[in-house]
């Protein structure tokens, strides 16, 4: 079955987590719009540039292209984590779970803004997880602020990250004013540049536009149909699971991995709090939350021992998509 299949790290997995991917976009590839036009960057920068990157794209090639950038980024994030050894055993289980979970809702499966941060995502995950090893972490520290300001640049919200920057140096080191200050300093620099651009170009109003979204009240409302809750109902069941499995496991492991499952706990709450900052309150915002969800349901997954219910929970998840998507 699929699930004891790829907690190993046979080659094969490699095929069948590209497959598993592909079925499960295959939905919204047959239903696409005549007209589907991504957005991938916000205003801050498409005004600067002076027009929308992709928007020639047919919405084929959004959706073929969404499925390359996902799959590649799983990969990515089994890779990291693998190396910092976060499941106690390599695998393609993060691989697996993070092509299901970019597929619960249609519009995670076109091209947008919080797609391409995702990389960005990673990346800080990676360079956060590391610096439990370092004797010294202001230059990563500083190359964290830059990534946040960069990825702030092409979806807001994401400017949320530097709080999980600061949020990593209480869990992973003792405190100096000196680690503190260095990632606002990479923030400082990129938007100092920017207003540069924007001053040399006579169009400084448009630099402040890039804030406003710190003036949105507070949404009461997701835009998101109610059958699509549905969806979520095993995927809850599971990550139920992963907390009862890290109870029992959470101080058999060593130190780096349980500080690291407690940044990405602070990483989802500061997701889900970053919301009022997205203007359209769409459900395309928790995308951001996948990287960090794929890791919690594949420790699920690795450490599950009734096998009839592991397995058929995972293909009651593929069902649920699936179905939802044709149907």
């Amino acid at each position: 079955m699929l699930i004891n299949q790829h907690r190993t790290l046979s080659g094969l997995n490699v095929f069948l987590v590209i497959l598993v991917g592909t079925v499960l976009c295959l939905g919204v590839y047959l239903h696409l719009p005549e007209k589907l036009t991504p957005v991938l960057f916000e205003p801050g920068i498409s005004n600067l540039l002076g027009f929308q990157i992709g928007a020639e794209l047919s919405p084929q090639s959004n959706v073929f292209i969404t499925l390359i950038l996902t799959i590649l980024q799983a990969f990515y994030l089994n890779r990291v984590v693998n190396h910092f050894n976060l499941l106690g055993k390599p695998n393609f289980l993060t691989a697996l779970m993070f092509m299901t979970l970019v597929s619960v809702f249609i519009p995670f499966l076109v091209l947008s803004p919080t797609l391409i941060c995702n990389f960005i995502t990673i990346w800080m995950v990676q360079k956060l997880f590391n610096i439990y090893k370092h004797a010294d972490v202001k230059g990563i520290m500083f190359d964290l602020g830059l990534l946040v300001a960069l990825g702030s640049l092409i979806y807001f919200p994401f400017i949320v990250m530097l709080l999980l920057i600061w949020a990593s140096l209480v869990i992973f080191r003792a405190f100096s004013w000196r680690e503190w200050i260095t990632p606002l300093l990479g923030v400082t620099v990129v938007y100092f540049l920017l207003a540069v651009c924007y001053y040399w170009l006579e169009r400084m109003n448009e630099f402040y536009e890039i804030f406003r979204p710190f003036t949105y009240a507070l949404p009461t409302r997701l835009n998101m149909d109610v059958h699509d809750y549905f969806v979520l109902i095993p995927i809850v069941v599971a990550i139920g699971g992963f907390l009862f499995i890290l109870k029992d496991n959470f101080f058999k492991s060593v130190v780096q991995v349980r500080k690291s499952f407690q940044l990405l706990f602070v990483m989802l709450i500061l997701i889900f709090g970053s919301f009022y900052l997205n203007p359209d309150k769409s459900v395309n915002h928790f995308l951001l939350t996948i990287p960090a969800l794929s890791i919690y349901l594949a420790y699920f997954f690795t450490y599950a021992k009734i096998k009839w219910f592991y397995e058929t929970l995972y293909l009651i998840i593929l069902a649920t998509i699936i179905y939802f998507q044709f149907f």
